[in-house]
């Protein structure tokens, strides 16, 4: 997946050392959820890219601007009843930030859930400090659905939940 600008990639193990060195910030690490290591080593990003490399379908990507690996993100199908629906997450590296490199990303990635996984519904969960998320999936037609108050207990503080979400409107 690409357009002008960047390109949503499958990630290779010879990206661990970038992942590894991208992810390895504390900024980056405020708005994702604890179950991502910080610090961050090149063992977690081997680990992380083999179990992308095992996902089928394809949920997990590389973000590539410039032809240099500066993000990650993720469609996380959802089980059961919810099967139909998908969660988007996503990160770009600090040194990347400001050139509208995560809008676009959503973008392409959305298109695909749609398109390639035939998903119904696309939401995601962003924390209450993280406005320029919240404008990136409104910039790409992403709704507010609400806001789950205290949703969130992130580094020793209770945070509120704001929770955007798309429709494929080409599915009946």
């Amino acid at each position: 997946m690409e357009d002008q600008k960047i390109k949503i990639r499958e990630l290779e193990l010879s990206d661990k050392s970038q992942l590894a060195r991208l992810a390895n910030n504390e900024n980056i690490w405020n708005n994702l959820r604890d179950y991502i290591p910080l610090p961050y080593h090149e063992k977690d990003a081997e680990f992380f890219i083999n179990l992308t490399k095992a996902q089928n379908p394809k949920q997990s990507f590389g973000v590539e601007f410039k032809n240099e690996l500066c993000g990650v993100i993720s469609l996380i199908i959802q089980e059961d009843i919810y099967r139909k629906s998908a969660e988007i997450g996503y990160w770009i590296g600090e040194p990347y930030w400001g050139n509208g490199i995560a809008t676009e990303a959503v973008g392409l990635i959305t298109k695909y859930g749609f398109e390639k996984l035939d998903l119904i519904r696309i939401y995601s969960g962003v924390f209450q400090h993280n406005t320029a998320s919240m404008k990136i999936l409104e910039k790409n037609g992403y709704s507010k659905e609400g806001i789950f108050r205290k949703a969130v207990f992130k580094k020793g503080s209770l945070l509120d939940e704001h929770r955007y979400f798309i429709l494929n409107n080409n599915q009946k």
